[in-house]
């Protein structure tokens, strides 16, 4: 059995198959490629999106109460609206003290308000075969006036694709906090004290909200997550959802230093040949935007800190093409497996896990 998401076949031939009853308020049902699905009430749409409550002690309960909160969000904000209500599902392990689920708790409230969302409803109990870091599942809510959003689905030929932060993110953010002193034994201090603050870059609400001033539809016309399969997934979730493929070059590509050399140096050290761009990267947003206003895209990015650039564009054919620097050009195929579970998993076999 492969770790992660289950197959596009499996999907298409089980769990799409059967979802109940039809229903025409559902004008976004499940699907390949969105992160969420949309519901018409009235004069206005409601964004629903669920996944796991990711918690993570390790990574301390501040940074593990962020880190459930923006998973569920960036799945909302992509959609071009801001997330709202919050319902969680705790099934907690017998083993977390109420001290431990205080800290987690408070720190959960505190980053809701920030992003000014309301926690409406969940269930909470402490039960046997629970553990870390899956401790139950949430739901996150947007509302908007009715139509006012953007889905992959909508991308068409002639968009801009635009990539922030680069891959990776994710990838070398966890490695960074969970193996501090891996990176501080052959980078240095200096070095592992910036690696670690990539941690906090694992979101793209901020990213989402920013391109969304741009205009939903008339400007930006889609977005996504890179999250698990990395860059290479999230422009298979574009082709999938939308019918319509993407052309990637080579030469537009970025990848922030810090997040090369923590892959290099664990890839090495497990000897997993970790493709950067097929690895899971919570925080890069792919997006989809108007050509004429891809300029104005980037400098509302940049205006807010985020490093952005222009990877290529929508095409009329459904595949993505990558031209590579010396003009040839490659069919890039959906990652069979995240190499990312591979690699955190041998590297906790080599050196443990942070206390």
């Amino acid at each position: 059995m492969k770790f992660g998401k289950l197959s596009k076949e499996l999907m298409d031939n089980l769990i799409y198959r059967y979802l109940g009853a039809s229903d025409n308020a559902l004008i976004v049902p499940p699907s390949k490629g969105v992160d969420f699905s949309v519901i018409d009430i009235g004069d206005y749409s409601l964004i629903v999106e669920v996944d796991p409550f990711f918690v993570v002690p390790e990574y301390g309960w501040e940074r593990s109460a962020w880190f459930a909160v923006h998973i569920l969000a960036s799945d909302v904000a992509v959609s071009g609206v801001p997330p709202r209500y919050l319902f969680v599902d705790l099934n907690l392990p017998l083993k977390m003290s109420e001290e431990d689920l205080k800290a987690l708790w408070v720190n959960v409230h505190k980053e809701c308000l920030k992003l000014g969302v309301s926690i409406a409803g969940g269930h909470t109990g402490r039960y046997e075969g629970t553990d870390f870091p899956m401790i139950g599942g949430a739901v996150m809510m947007g509302v908007a006036k009715r139509g006012e959003y953007v889905t992959p689905a909508m991308a068409r030929p002639g968009d801009y694709v635009i990539m922030t932060k680069g891959p990776g993110i994710e990838t070398a953010g966890i490695l960074s906090v969970m193996f501090p002193d891996v990176l501080k034994k052959h980078y240095g201090e200096e070095f592992a004290d910036k690696a670690e603050r990539l941690f906090w870059e694992q979101s793209v609400v901020k990213d989402a909200l920013t391109l969304a001033k741009l205009g939903l539809r008339t400007g930006v016309t889609g977005m996504h997550d890179a999250t698990e399969y990395g860059v290479w997934g999230a422009l298979h979730d574009f082709k999938d959802a939308s019918g319509y493929g993407v052309r990637i070059y080579e030469n537009k590509l970025f990848i922030r230093d810090e997040v090369k050399k923590v892959v290099e140096l664990f890839s090495r050290l497990t000897n997993i040949d970790v493709d950067v761009y097929s690895s899971i990267s919570e925080g890069t947003l792919i997006a989809t935007v108007n050509a004429n206003l891809a300029d104005e895209a980037l400098r509302l990015l940049r205006s807010q800190g985020i490093d952005a650039s222009v990877i290529g564009e929508v095409i009329d054919k459904p595949e993505v093409e990558l031209i590579k620097k010396d003009g040839s050009k490659k069919q890039v195929e959906l990652p069979e497996e995240d190499p990312f579970w591979t690699l955190f998993s041998e590297t906790r076999k080599l050196f443990g896990e942070r206390k």
